[in-house]
């Protein structure tokens, strides 16, 4: 029983166990494709918009396929470009799958890193692994937020590496395949100005703007449709294709007072995360993060604070700021559960949540997203967990940082052998 508790809860065991589940894995994705129907959506709809932008097309308004407009910025027609060309003007499904599957698996190997570089026990990988779900969105059905969740994962890594312009340039990427990624950018900033200061904090902002404005450079003499349509923030739902809101009256969800309403909760979750924990670090308050940008931070301090932004405090900052957008979002659609289904395990952990509960509340997770279509009790699941799990975490974080408390603890051998700074927050 101590060696399976051991097996089971020592971070330092997924050394030598995370290629075993890429292996699984892998096994897995061919099976999927070999065996399980392809099931067409908006692959067929990627391929025609980028033949009508291989003809000269530059205006947003007039690149449309069977599904509709063109809505996706930049960096999605760069790729979908690419995969034109690779799979025959799209035509090749097979190869596309099995490029999709490469893809889950990098993906999913970035994402175990990440894990890794949190010490996340052991425990809680095989949940990364068994989403049936987030199998179908990749290999089944192609949608481009399989890159887009490359790219914020890539930036995550990147981060608790400490290599920030390169995981600002990935997460850029990401955010111009889809714009789903704005989500995790308020908790971005808080966290590069703590662990920054605000000169590169700067910096990092530039670069998301230039980086952007290079991957829309083809649309330069469009701008006014490309930036109306890749970046629309005012588009309508509808009630028919929600996963997390048909529990709610059709007429409530498309009106503006519900909308408004979920744009309220949303701040107010993300100012009372800002103020209660993602400014402790710093051991400041919110109002001081407009003194902190003018007037920056004694350099002793500022190293001082930036040893306490642990690659641990990266993840879960980052990761929460998603979910508290996705738990706000007006309207999810299936492909989105890419952005929760290898978020959850690690903020329910986070949140210190017993094994059999965070196991618990992952199955009717993903459960709910199974369900096809949509009915109330399964959208008032996918949403009630979403809501479990914020609040979860800030419960579970409640405890880092205590002000006084921190005591700066080095241990060998983390990950790989190295000496890895890691800090102990006592009560």
């Amino acid at each position: 029983m101590n060696t399976f508790k051991d097996l089971a809860t020592n971070p330092d065991h997924t050394r030598w166990m995370y290629p075993l589940f890429l292996i699984a894995d892998a096994a897995l994705c061919g099976v999927i494709i070999d065996k399980i129907p392809y099931t067409e959506i908006d692959w067929k709809a990627y391929m025609e918009q980028i033949a009508i932008y291989n003809k000269g097309e530059r205006d947003y308004r007039n690149i449309e396929g069977a599904t509709g407009p063109l809505v996706y910025p930049g960096a999605h027609v760069l790729i979908y470009r690419i995969l034109y060309w690779v799979t025959e003007q799209g035509k090749n499904i097979q190869l596309a799958q099995y490029l999709f599957g490469l893809l889950y698996l990098l993906t999913l190997a970035v994402v175990i890193q990440c894990y890794r570089k949190a010490r996340v026990p052991p425990y809680v990988f095989p949940l990364l692994i068994l989403s049936k779900r987030l199998h179908s969105i990749f290999m089944l059905r192609c949608f481009n937020d399989c890159f887009a969740v490359l790219g914020l994962f890539s930036a995550i890594y990147a981060y608790q590496n400490e290599s920030w312009h390169l995981g600002t340039f990935l997460y850029t990427t990401g955010l111009n395949v889809k714009m789903s990624l704005l989500l995790p950018l308020p908790a971005m900033g808080i966290t590069m100005l703590q662990a920054l200061g605000t000169g590169e904090a700067f910096t990092q902002a530039m670069i998301i703007v230039q980086v952007s404005c290079l991957y829309g450079y083809p649309f330069r003499k469009r701008a006014p449709s490309y930036f109306a349509r890749a970046f629309e923030l005012t588009r309508e739902f509808l009630h028919k294709w929600t996963v997390n809101w048909r529990f709610v009256p059709e007429d409530v969800f498309v009106s503006r007072p519900f909308a408004l309403s979920l744009l309220s909760v949303h701040i107010g979750l993300l100012y009372w995360f800002v103020k209660t924990r993602w400014m402790k670090p710093s051991e400041r308050r919110p109002r001081d993060i407009w003194r902190m940008i003018r007037g920056g931070v004694p350099d002793r301090e500022q190293d001082q604070i930036s040893r306490r932004i642990t690659p641990n405090f990266i993840m879960t900052t980052i990761l929460t700021a998603t979910t508290i957008g996705m738990l706000c979002a007006r309207s999810l659609h299936y492909q989105f559960y890419a952005y929760i289904a290898w978020s959850t395990p690690f903020l329910l952990w986070k949140a210190g949540f017993h094994p059999i509960v965070q196991y618990a509340l992952w199955g009717a997770q993903e459960w709910a997203w199974n369900v096809y279509p949509s009915t109330p009790l399964s959208s008032g699941t996918a949403v009630g967990v979403l809501a479990v799990t914020v609040f979860g975490v800030w419960r579970g974080t409640k405890h880092d940082f205590a002000k006084g408390k921190l005591e700066e603890v080095k241990f060998e051998g983390a990950i790989d052998g190295e000496v890895v700074d890691q800090h102990e927050h006592a009560e």
